[in-house]
């Protein structure tokens, strides 16, 4: 039969009858004669309340400190797990990433994986058991505990899936599957039984909640097939009716999915913008500007610089709003006056809306017809960017939703 991963959230581990529903779903698994590895998050809240320890005794935490404390919740999550899969007849044992282990480099709070040593868990599964593996989390080549930043246990998943070269990595979350947008704002949206890798990984990158961007990086480059699929249905639901369930995440393109010109809408609220002024237009000056940002860890997004008049040019750029105050800070402080920019002014109340599709490749007039259906709203849009796949507008977030409203009907998603 199939080795397959599954992966459980917060909600799904959110209490001992929800643990014991996972055990349950996971046994049914097992009993049908698949090689089973569990990869459960922290109960629902418990990160954050550790996190909220560790600040309660610094302001400003030792980032390796930080790690020790925040990935018990996982430990606890995996041993209460195993527990309870013991209680339902199947022998199972939990494992933390160091004990795996799961290697990583030794960047506290957001390391990366470097390597999974299989040995150990094949060796279990070839013997019968269930293993049960801590999502977000590693060990450093200096033998220090590592997270892998927030949202982490998605990307242990698909990391462990790639590893053992599983048939099949179950993503369990608190919804049923990818949707054409939240369905929060649009009550149309209609879940996907498909997405390409590409498309997921967009969506991801561009505010879609459903995936860790990281997660969908790992399963497009190792091609591990990935399901997005809901943990509250009844855990004795039928195998195959659940296996066929939520949305299959693929890197195959059919004729059919083809035809869906564009798959999704994808927004993100928390935008801030900034405009460098008056920036003298010479070689390097993007770096000079852009260079101290990254520096400071702060993310930048969409960027545009106007053509020069006079040797003078305009740089503007986005960034989360939660770094919005600090880059500002940063850039009238040491960058204004060291590169002779005029001014440094910014907009923290913006938001980006995205479309996206693998379709968009073969159809022309996808641009315009997007543009016009936001101009026919009233919505002015103040950037934009492109991939091959996607386009991004930025605009004042009062006008958010209903920008995402008018996409969603004019592309017809919520037609199938």
């Amino acid at each position: 039969m199939a080795l397959i991963v599954h992966k459980y959230g917060g909600t799904s581990m959110g209490s001992v009858e929800r643990i014991k529903n996972v055990a349950k779903r996971v046994a049914k698994w097992h009993k049908a004669g698949h090689k089973m590895v569990v990869v459960p998050s922290a109960m629902s809240g418990e990160t954050n309340r550790l996190l909220g320890l560790a600040k309660e005794i610094s302001a400003n935490p030792d980032p390796r400190e930080l790690d020790a404390i925040a990935a018990t919740g996982e430990q606890v999550s995996v041993g209460l797990l195993a527990m309870a899969l013991k209680e339902a007849g199947v022998d199972a044992v939990s494992y933390a990433g160091w004990q795996v282990p799961i290697k990583t480099d030794s960047a506290f709070t957001k390391a990366r994986i470097s390597e999974i040593d299989d040995k150990r868990v094949m060796a279990d599964l070839n013997a019968g058991r269930v293993v049960v593996i801590t999502g977000f989390q590693g060990i450093d080549p200096n033998g220090n505990v590592t997270t892998l930043g927030r949202g982490g246990s998605d990307t242990s998943a698909v990391a462990v899936a790639a590893a053992l070269k599983a048939d099949e990595c179950l993503i369990y979350t608190d919804v049923d599957g990818v949707y054409t947008t939240d369905p929060r704002v649009v009550d149309e949206a209609r879940r996907l039984d498909k997405v390409t890798f590409e498309e997921m990984l967009e969506m991801a990158s561009l505010g879609s909640k459903v995936l860790q961007i990281r997660s969908v990086e790992f399963a497009g480059k190792y091609q591990v097939k990935t399901r997005v699929l809901s943990s509250l249905t009844d855990p004795m639901i039928a195998l195959d009716e659940e296996a066929r369930s939520g949305t299959l995440i693929t890197f195959e393109e059919d004729e059919q999915m083809e035809k869906a010109i564009i798959s999704g809408i994808a927004f993100q609220r928390d935008e801030a913008k900034i405009t460098v002024r008056g920036v003298p237009d010479r070689p390097g000056i993007a770096y000079q500007i852009l260079g101290p940002i990254a520096d400071a860890n702060i993310d930048v997004d969409m960027i545009i610089q106007n053509l020069s008049v006079e040797g003078k040019t305009d740089f503007t750029f986005t960034v989360p709003r939660g770094d919005y105050q600090r880059a500002m800070t940063l850039l009238q402080s040491d960058v204004q006056g060291h590169i002779g920019a005029a001014e440094v002014i910014g907009d923290p109340k913006v938001s980006k809306v995205s479309i996206v599709g693998v379709g968009m490749r073969s159809h022309v007039g996808i641009a315009s017809k997007a543009f016009r259906t936001l101009s026919e709203e009233g919505i002015n849009i103040q950037l934009i960017s492109t991939s091959e796949i996607k386009i991004s507008v930025l605009i004042d977030e009062k006008y958010m939703e209903l920008a995402v409203r008018a996409l969603h009907k004019a592309f017809e998603l919520d037609q199938a």
